[in-house]
């Protein structure tokens, strides 16, 4: 039988044409998924933060130490290694060498974690939003792989949006930010991809989301003895 893994006992140590855009977009999930060398991001909105909730996002993006998980047991060291392999080999086209991988993908898994997501839903929406690009600037100015828009470093970081071309610093913003939009769609995951796209209530952008997922689920392997 097979079970979906859930990585228990893991502890912590803290220019595209206007045109082009709407093509995409009129064409659905395939389009955006069949375009990788676009980035799609509509861009988040500036909104009004409260203070309470301004404080809690800076210190949530505020902390950069080097993701380095600590495992409780030896089981859930080795359920994280065979998770990093299968995706390793999943990425390795788009990201050739091995350090690079290994370092990008142990970051998704950390700062997803760290956020309650799912590490599949980031890769996905990592993989529609910037095609697993680093330095990738969408249209409206949305940076890096995550697609963050800039503001978010005036809003809630230390104002330098240069930043958010660090590996890092895009996961962590992009991951916290998503986060927020979850909580206030009260958990309606639809809902929140749609404002993290700037796009809320339209379809096509959270489906592409979905869709590019199905490519990063992964299924621990368990024998019936």
């Amino acid at each position: 039988m097979s079970a979906a893994v859930d990585f228990q006992g893991v502890q912590w140590r803290q220019g595209l044409s206007r045109r082009a855009c709407l093509v995409s977009l009129a064409a659905g999930p395939a389009a955006w998924l069949g375009a990788p060398s676009l980035a799609h991001a509509g861009g988040q909105l500036e909104e009004p933060l409260i203070d309470s909730v301004r404080t809690a996002l800076s210190s949530a993006v505020a902390d950069l130490a080097p993701p380095e998980p600590l495992f409780a047991t030896t089981e859930a060291r080795l359920l994280y290694l065979r998770w990093l392999g299968t995706m390793s080999d999943r990425l390795r086209q788009r990201k050739p060498a091995w350090e690079v991988r290994r370092d990008f993908l142990q970051t998704v898994w950390y700062e997803s974690k760290r956020a309650g997501l799912d590490v599949s839903l980031v890769l996905g929406l990592i993989q529609v939003e910037s095609a697993f690009r680093k330095f990738a600037i969408s249209p409206v100015g949305a940076r890096g792989y995550m697609q963050v828009m800039p503001f978010w470093t005036r809003v809630i970081g230390d104002g330098d949006p240069g930043k958010l071309f660090h590996m890092q610093t895009n996961l962590r913003f992009g991951c916290v930010i998503l986060r927020h939009y979850l909580d206030r769609e009260r958990g309606d995951l639809y809902m929140a991809l749609g404002r993290y796209n700037g796009s809320r209530g339209k379809a096509p952008y959270p489906s592409a989301v979905f869709a590019a997922q199905r490519s990063w689920f992964y299924q621990e392997r368990t024998s019936d003895a």
